[in-house]
C-alpha cells in the first residue's frame, strides 16, 4: 500500500471519506473492483451501481467541497490525507468495524503508528482529576507512549498539555475539519500539538461540530488505542461512549476510582462494576499494558515552562494544627464551607480565611464553588 500522491487521487479519496455512510468494509470491494479511486468515480459518473444509493447522494452532495479539501491540503506543509490504502494509515484502526475511508491529519504522521494510549473524562474535572490527567500524561510520554485524547476542555486538554510539558507526543482526535479549531480557546493549544504530535480528524474541512460527529471522534479514538484510561467521567459521560467502544474493540480499558460522594466519579464507578480495570496510579496501567518500554527522561518545552496551572511543587509548608483540621475534614472529595464548618466545629469566616491561604500554598483548589484537596506529588503513584 502506497500514499496518495497525485492530484487525481486525492481529490477522489477527499470526496470518498467525505460520505458518512462508507466505511473501509464498504468500500474496499469497489476499490477493488476499479482499481483506484479515480476510476471508482468515473465508473459511478457512468452510472455503475458500485456504492449503494445513500452513498451515492451523498456524493453528490459532497462534490462541491473537494476544491476546498484540496486547497487546505496544499495550504500548509504538515497536512494529509491517509487513505485506508496508505500504509501511514494505522493497520490496528484498518480492521475495525466501521473504520473510515481515510484520516485528514496535520502535524507527524508517524505519530500514528506509535503505541497509543487514550486519557479521557469529564469536560468539568475536579481539580484533582485534572491533574491526574496531566501528570499520567507525562508519566506514559516518558516510557515511550503516545496520549491520545479528544481535544475537549477539562481532562483532554489536561492530558494533552501533560504530554506536551513532558516532551512527548500527544494526538487530538477532532470531531471537526481541521480548518477550525473546536473549542476556539484551544486554538493556541492546537498549534503545540500540530508541533509535537498530530491532529487527526474522520471529518473533512469545512464539517461543523455536530451530536453526531462526536460520537464518530469517540469510536476513533477508541479505536487508535492500545488501551483507555477514563480518569472522571460524570454518568452519561461521553468519555464512557469512548470505554465501550474499546471494550467492543477487546482493547484494555482503566477506570479511576474516586469518592462516592463526587458526581464525575459515577461513571468510573460503573465502568469498574463492568469490568474495567481499576487504576490508581499510572504504574497500574502501563502494566496494563503487557508493555515494558524503556523509561527515558523529560526534557523541558514552551509547554512545559507554561505548565504551572497543572504542576505545583511537591514541598509545602508546614501546616499548623488548625490547617491539618481542616485538611483531614475536607477528604478528598469537593465540600462547600458550610460542610467544613459543620465538620470542623470552626467559625465560618475562620474556615474561609484557613481555604485561602491552603490554597495559596498549593495543598486546596476550589472548585465549582467547593474546595477540593490536592494530592502531595510525593504520594502519587509513578512508574519509573
Amino acid at each position: 500500500m502506497e500514499p496518495v500522491t497525485d492530484e487525481a487521487s486525492t481529490r477522489a479519496f477527499a470526496l470518498l471519506a467525505s460520505c458518512p455512510s462508507l466505511s473501509v468494509e464498504r468500500l474496499r470491494p469497489a476499490l477493488e473492483r476499479a482499481g483506484s479511486a479515480a476510476a471508482l468515480l468515473a465508473r459511478i459518473a457512468a452510472g455503475s451501481d458500485d456504492l449503494s444509493p445513500a452513498a451515492r447522494r451523498e456524493l453528490a452532495a459532497v462534490l462541491p467541497r473537494a476544491d476546498a479539501c484540496c486547497r487546505w491540503l496544499a495550504a500548509g506543509s504538515g497536512r494529509y490525507l491517509l487513505p485506508f490504502t496508505d500504509a501511514r494509515y494505522p493497520a490496528q484502526l484498518r480492521e475495525c468495524p466501521a473504520a473510515p475511508v481515510a484520516l485528514w491529519l496535520e502535524g507527524d504522521a508517524a505519530a500514528l503508528a506509535a503505541c497509543q494510549v487514550a486519557l479521557v473524562g469529564s469536560r468539568q474535572p475536579t481539580p484533582s482529576g485534572r491533574e491526574i490527567a496531566a501528570q499520567w500524561a507525562g508519566t506514559f510520554v516518558n516510557h515511550g507512549l503516545v496520549v491520545t485524547s479528544g481535544f475537549a476542555v477539562g481532562i483532554d486538554a489536561a492530558a494533552h498539555r501533560g504530554a506536551l510539558a513532558a516532551g512527548g507526543r500527544t494526538i487530538a482526535v477532532c470531531a471537526t475539519g481541521l480548518d477550525r479549531c473546536y473549542p476556539a480557546a484551544h486554538a493556541d493549544l492546537a498549534r503545540e500539538i500540530a508541533t509535537a504530535g498530530a491532529l487527526v480528524s474522520c471529518f473533512p474541512p469545512g464539517a461543523l461540530p455536530r451530536k453526531p460527529s462526536f460520537h464518530r471522534r469517540n469510536r476513533l479514538l477508541a479505536a487508535l488505542a492500545v488501551a483507555t484510561v477514563v480518569v472522571e467521567a460524570a454518568d452519561g459521560s461521553g468519555s464512557l461512549i469512548t470505554a465501550r467502544y474499546a471494550q467492543a474493540l477487546e482493547r484494555n480499558v482503566f477506570a479511576v476510582p474516586g469518592s462516592i460522594r463526587n458526581p464525575v466519579a459515577r461513571g468510573c464507578h460503573a465502568l469498574l462494576r463492568q469490568g474495567a480495570g481499576l487504576a490508581a496510579s499510572a504504574a497500574d496501567v502501563l502494566a496494563g499494558f503487557g508493555l515494558a518500554p524503556a523509561a527515558r527522561p523529560a526534557r523541558t518545552t514552551r509547554a512545559g515552562r507554561e505548565y504551572g496551572k497543572y504542576a505545583r511543587p511537591a514541598l509545602k509548608p508546614r501546616l499548623d494544627k488548625a490547617g491539618e483540621i481542616l485538611l483531614d475534614a475536607l477528604g478528598f472529595e469537593p465540600v462547600d464551607v458550610d460542610t467544613l464548618v459543620t465538620r470542623t466545629g470552626l467559625p465560618a469566616q475562620a474556615v474561609s480565611s484557613m481555604l485561602l491561604i491552603l490554597e495559596l500554598q498549593g495543598w486546596v483548589a476550589p472548585h465549582a464553588g467547593r474546595y477540593c484537596r490536592l494530592v502531595p506529588a510525593a504520594s502519587e503513584g509513578r512508574a519509573t
